[in-house]
Formats: C-alpha cells, sequence, structure tokens
C-alpha cells in the first residue's frame, strides 16, 4: 500500500485526489502549501508526492527542487492548471526540477489513478 501526499492550495482538489486514492487502497495525507508539505514530509515517509505548482508561500518548484536535493529517489507528479501562462509551461519547469510526470488540470480522474499505477507500479493495490 503506497502512502501519498497531496499539496495543493485548492481544498476541494485535495479532497477529490485523497478520496480517489484512498479508494484505490492508498494511506493519504495532505497539506496545502509547499511549505507544509517539507514540514510532514520530514516527519513521515511518502513513496509519492502529488503537487500543484502554483500556490501561496512556497509554490510547487520550490517545493519539487527541495525534495528532489535531499531524496533523488523520491517519486513526484507536478499538477497545475496554469495561472497568467498556459500550464504546460509550468509543467515542463517542474520536470526539468525533478517531478516524474507531469499532469494538466483539470485532471481526468479515471486517468489519474492509472498514471499513479503507472509510477508506483505495484505499491499501490487495486
Amino acid at each position: 500500500m503506497a502512502k501519498i501526499l497531496i499539496v495543493d492550495d485548492d481544498e476541494q482538489i485535495r479532497l477529490m485526489l485523497s478520496d480517489l486514492l484512498k479508494r484505490s487502497g492508498s494511506t493519504v495525507d495532505q497539506a496545502s502549501d509547499g511549505e507544509e508539505a517539507i514540514n510532514k514530509f520530514n516527519t513521515n515517509h511518502y513513496d509519492l508526492i502529488i503537487t500543484d505548482i502554483l500556490m501561496p508561500g512556497k509554490e510547487g518548484i520550490q517545493t519539487i527542487q527541495e525534495l528532489k536535493k535531499n531524496n533523488p529517489n523520491l517519486k513526484i507528479i507536478a499538477i497545475s492548471g496554469g495561472g497568467h501562462i498556459e500550464s504546460n509551461v509550468y509543467l515542463d519547469m517542474a520536470k526539468k526540477m525533478g517531478a516524474d510526470l507531469c499532469v494538466p488540470k483539470p485532471l481526468d480522474m479515471y486517468n489519474f489513478i492509472d498514471t499513479v499505477k503507472k509510477l508506483l507500479g505495484d505499491e499501490i493495490v487495486s
């Protein structure tokens, strides 16, 4: 069973992803920004981090850089709906900073769980 941390300033996105991943057999924690995510990561083990890119405080790019610097094998999925520019620009930057996979918002929930399974392999059940 995978232990996953979802990082997004949008509570509805966090709740939706959390519910989806829990139904797939994962243990899920949530953080509303990068700073909270780093603090949770430093006290817990996670198999996967799913992080939004644009958030108040510590954004996703900074969070990815910091996590990957000290944990190069950590699996990370970056998600973004864009902001003032298209989401692909942010997601390309996230990939360069170490995200393993990048997924644009709005998320296709049917395909998203397959994306997680692909990245984690047998660690996620169902």
